[in-house]
């Protein structure tokens, strides 16, 4: 737990009881001061829960990559496994597939340069 989240639940606590006791009086700066103090806790705290949910999302995503290097090798051959399997159970499929990729990749790099428009207006100087 962050401590953004222990000191804004806290500062959250004691504007509320400052604005309990501003109703009580009457003392309408008392209400408005808590009612402040409430709201920054409030964002404090809010402040915190963002911090712990970021750190808890990085070291998931760094457990995960070390994982994924540790077990390389098996991830690489159960996916070429897997493909040889679809392959195997379409292989029309997987030559259109591989065809299509083909065809997008020669398009790409025999597409001629683009040139700019022509100009409305031509100087005759």
């Amino acid at each position: 737990m962050d401590k953004d989240r222990i000191f804004g639940t806290a500062k959250e606590f004691a504007g509320k009881a400052e604005g309990a006791v501003g109703d009580m009086t009457d003392d309408k700066q008392t209400q408005a001061s808590g009612r402040v103090r409430e709201a920054a806790g409030a964002a404090q705290d809010l402040y915190g829960q963002a911090k712990d949910t970021v750190r808890d999302a990085a070291d998931t995503a760094a457990s995960y990559a070390k994982d994924a290097y540790e077990h390389r090798g098996e991830t690489i051959r159960s996916g070429q496994k897997a493909m040889a399997q679809t392959v195997q159970d379409n292989p029309l499929g997987s030559l259109l597939i591989a065809g299509g990729i083909g065809f997008a990749l020669a398009l790409l790099m025999t597409r001629q340069p683009r040139r700019p428009p022509p100009s409305r207006w031509r100087y005759y100087g």
